[in-house]
């Protein structure tokens, strides 16, 4: 009992650089489908400690064996998960954007009122939608999303109409996939992005549909689509699909749900 009782500074300093670890490592992943593997594996590695400090051997004998085999099968699992991710982690530019000592002095300098052009993703959209041209826009909110960047093809281009028109023109070489904007800039174009397990979408949904509803799942952006079938505009966020949105509608919804 005194032996558990005993803290030193040794064991402060343990439980501290494991804290940052966990912390730096969640930040890593956070924005990707990786989160929910995080907190399955931290949940079962909580029961695994509790039932040892126990000393029910036979339960942690087998949550332990899970535990060797889960981790196994998961690097074959997302094997292209955590390339991307050694990938990440291994770039300067990202550790610059995230961990640089002037990050704060970055925050500091961001206004929290949103510079995103919501007039001409409007204008875009409805004229997208009146030629019955598909489109599906990511618009950034906190959540990192280089991951899904990394998979498109790079732009770094303001912001206007025509881009985004020419963009997505059927027989243009990125109109498929996903534009990913930050802001009044284009960051990227033919993203890839998850698609939606969801069972509440309706069965004439397409793919685009998913597709949005899967990063709005997943991260805090907000995805608007353009349906190729109908013309309709939908937005997306959050889990949520605001679907068939009007004309006179959209600008407010968009103000509604930007953070």
């Amino acid at each position: 009992m005194n032996s558990i009782l005993h803290i030193g500074w040794n064991d402060l300093m343990d439980i501290f650089l494991v804290s940052v670890l966990l912390y730096v490592l969640y930040n890593l992943i956070k924005g990707t489908s990786a989160v929910k593997v995080f907190w399955g594996l931290g949940l079962i590695y909580i029961i695994w400690v509790i039932v040892t400090a126990l000393d029910f051997k036979l339960l942690s004998s087998v949550v332990g064996k899970f535990i060797n085999v889960g981790i196994i099968t998961i690097i074959i699992i997302f094997q292209q998960e955590i390339r991307k991710f050694l990938l990440l982690i291994g770039s300067t530019e990202f550790w610059k954007k995230h961990y640089s000592i002037f990050k704060i002095k970055d925050v500091l300098k961001e206004n929290t009122i949103h510079t995103i052009p919501l007039n001409i993703l409007q204008e875009a959209c409805y004229n997208l939608g009146r030629n019955k041209t598909g489109a599906l826009i990511v618009v950034y909110q906190k959540d990192d999303l280089i991951l899904y960047e990394q998979s498109g093809v790079p732009v770094n281009a303001p912001v206007t109409e025509y881009m985004l028109e020419s963009i997505f023109y059927k027989n243009a070489p990125m109109h498929d996939g996903a534009v990913i904007i930050k802001n009044n800039l284009i960051l990227a174009a033919k993203c890839i992005l998850p698609v939606s397990e969801s069972e509440t979408i309706p069965h004439h949904a397409g793919t685009r549909h998913r597709a949005a509803l899967g990063i709005s799942e997943q991260t805090d952006a907000i995805a608007i689509l353009v349906s190729e079938q109908t013309g309709n505009v939908s937005v997306a966020k959050n889990g949520k699909l605001y679907y068939n949105v009007s004309y006179k509608e959209f600008i407010p919804l968009m103000e509604k749900i930007l953070m």
